[in-house]
């Protein structure tokens, strides 16, 4: 049993590479399909369905590379002949569809691939690597485009693989030819003179590529989602002037830490030091919630059952600067998504003239704000919510 083609027939490494591409491709579509489709309005239900997308992730990156050999494998080795050559519309026909059923096998597992290592958090693929990817960065815009090549590429995948398996029917029903026979069992068929017409079934191949990411570009499907819009908050009547500064906030979403900040916020700030306990000032805090960036899950961290940002743009924080034994620290209340809950943010203080560095940080449980009531199971999405803070500021 020969290993390579030749000019009448199938080698192992072909056959065998094509048969377990076709298990591959019978396993992770409708696996994605069965995914997608899934609950997830119940902790257990959203447990399987991560776990379905960690195993369709799997098997499709798995494809992914054993697609790409393929491919390498075919550059290297003689194409036999067809079996027909005097069928030259069947032939194109054929041609056009292994052209689209190569490109689909590598863009439909990479462009998921892509759409994943944009994302955190969410249905780890199962291997230790590949949850990131070179040159793709966190974002909802990259991950958004992913999953949009992604739909329209799996569906001309569907259809390639339709019209490639009717041909074969027909060959071994019809026809009852040796060309099933040939990636069956590598039997030798057709004559070697015979050739393959490759410049026009390709260029038709990539008019169909451009016809379906058009057809989506046409239909929306590549525009953003407009943002809910940002209030503009009021400038801050403030003893001291905030010059620079981040407020972070930081959770763990499927075992992994997930970052992010809040680009728009004012600090109104009534402050004298002390050296003996006791109050030193006051501080109110006003955030733009619509201006969080939280890595790929910006816009779902938006949405109605985590922020609200629609119907609730904006964010208070009210408190007391107190002077404690071991430092400063501000006692209020966090007012977020209308509830009112007591927050107390430690701090440390530097104090360089008029001139004042502070870095704090402090836990939230997002449940005290009905943040994320969909996701009751921690190991999912945390309870705790880290806040940091940091800002330099100077006495005006």
């Amino acid at each position: 049993m020969s290993l390579a083609n030749t000019k009448t027939a199938y080698g192992a490494v072909t056959r065998s590479l094509h048969w377990l591409t076709a298990l591959g491709i019978l396993i992770m579509i409708p696996l994605g399909w069965i995914a997608h489709l899934s609950p997830w309005g119940t902790e257990a239900e959203l447990a399987t369905k991560a776990q379905l997308f960690s195993l369709h992730k799997t098997i499709g990156v798995a494809l992914f590379f054993i697609a790409l050999i393929r491919i390498l494998w075919a550059l290297t080795q003689p194409k036999p002949a067809p079996l027909h050559p005097e069928r030259k519309a069947e032939n194109f026909a054929a041609e056009t569809v292994h052209w689209l059923l190569y490109s689909t096998l590598v863009i439909v597992p990479l462009s998921g691939w892509v759409e994943h290592a944009a994302t955190e958090g969410f249905a780890p693929i199962l291997w230790p690597f590949g949850q990131d990817l070179p040159f793709v960065p966190n974002s909802d815009r990259v991950a958004e485009a992913a999953a949009s090549v992604h739909f329209l590429a799996q569906w001309l995948l569907v259809a390639s693989l339709a019209l490639h398996v009717a041909g074969a029917l027909k060959h071994a029903v019809i026809d009852r030819d040796g060309t099933l026979a040939r990636m069956l069992r590598g039997a030798s068929a057709g004559s070697p003179a015979a050739g393959h017409r490759v410049f026009r079934p390709l260029v038709l191949a990539v008019a169909a590529w451009a016809a379906l990411i058009g057809g989506g570009a046409a239909a929306g499907m590549f525009a953003s989602e407009s943002a809910p819009e940002t209030p503009k908050l009021e400038a801050a009547q403030s003893d001291w002037q905030v010059t620079e500064g981040t407020l972070g906030i930081s959770l763990v979403q499927m075992g992994k830490e997930i970052e992010g900040s809040f680009a728009d916020w004012t600090a109104e700030i009534a402050f004298e030091p002390r050296e003996t306990p006791g109050k030193a000032g006051d501080v109110t805090v006003q955030i733009a919630i619509p201006t969080l960036t939280l890595g790929s899950v910006s816009k779902q961290a938006l949405g109605a059952d985590f922020f609200d940002a629609e119907a609730h743009p904006t964010a208070t924080f009210r408190a007391e600067i107190l002077r404690g034994e071991a430092g400063y620290e501000a006692q209020g209340t966090l007012t977020l998504k209308g509830a009112e809950v007591p927050v107390t943010l430690p701090f440390e203080l530097t104090l360089d003239g008029d001139t004042a560095t502070m870095q704090g940080s402090t836990t939230l449980d997002r449940r005290d704000y009905a943040i994320g009531d969909s996701m009751g199971d921690a190991t999912q999405l945390s309870f705790e919510v880290q806040v940091d803070v940091a800002l330099t500021a100077t006495r005006n």
